[in-house]
């Protein structure tokens, strides 16, 4: 359902990608893992269209996202929800508030139809009892909770998470990786994840694709890969600090 073909995009002159290829299939969830501030995120904006690829495909659905006109591109982005790395929940609108706006800009829905699905969805996630308190008065975690939320009521076809565990303790990173799983479970929508909780999230994907220097360099299951023979990956994989990827 998700295909990028020999993607390649630079910045001021500097290539970040070098020919990235990979496919997520109907229904899968692929965490992509690699070095830090190399293009992970990135690859993210390019399959909603925020970005354009100087060189490759991107498709979704058969549809090549960098091809489509604006009417097209935006249908295309009605069926998918991206939860960003802080949430970017609006800080002037209740836990309530925010879950709904979707439902509200997005589909002609009865008040009384929205209100069900906004509070069975933040019950889901573990938010009963803080629909009406705003972000700023929300722990991370929750704020999490709630931007995932948002981004599952009206029932998106794609999920894209953007380091959905970042700034949050082990524990409750944890957390938000299982609750991705049960929601994935109940809707079975086709997803991209990128974090570093590489010991959870490898028990909830379907695959696990590596950005190395540009190029995604090994594909394959969660089980492949902790099995992978290539020195990068298991240097990455177990965090060593000798091996061939550098840190200086």
């Amino acid at each position: 359902m998700i295909e990028l073909n020999n993607i390649h995009k630079s910045f001021s002159g500097h290539e970040v990608l070098k020919g990235v290829s990979f496919k997520v299939e109907k229904g899968e969830i692929l965490v992509l893992i690699g070095m830090s501030g190399y293009g992970k995120s990135v690859i993210l904006k390019h399959v909603v269209g925020l970005l354009k690829p100087d060189k490759g495909t991107v498709k979704v659905d058969g549809l090549e996202v960098n091809s489509l006109k604006k009417n097209a591109l935006a249908d295309l982005r009605s069926r998918i929800g991206f939860l960003f790395q802080g949430g970017a929940l609006f800080e002037s609108m209740t836990v309530y508030d925010n879950v709904a706006f979707p439902l509200r800009e997005k589909a002609r829905l009865d008040r009384t139809v929205i209100e069900k699905k906004v509070l069975n969805v933040i019950d889901q996630v573990g938010l009963s009892g803080a629909e009406n308190k705003y972000p700023s008065q929300l722990s991370g975690g929750m704020q999490k909770r709630a931007a995932l939320a948002r981004e599952l009521v009206w029932e998106p076809e794609i999920m894209i998470f953007d380091e959905p565990t970042t700034g949050l303790d082990p524990i409750i990173g944890h957390a938000i990786l299982n609750l991705i799983e049960e929601m994935h479970k109940r809707m079975h929508f086709t997803g991209i994840i990128i974090t570093h909780e590489l010991s959870r999230v490898f028990k909830i994907v379907n695959k696990v694709a590596m950005l190395h220097e540009g190029i995604i360099i090994e594909t394959g299951s969660p089980e492949e890969m902790l099995s992978s023979k290539n020195s990068l990956v298991r240097q990455f994989l177990s965090g060593d600090t000798e091996g061939p990827i550098s840190f200086r």
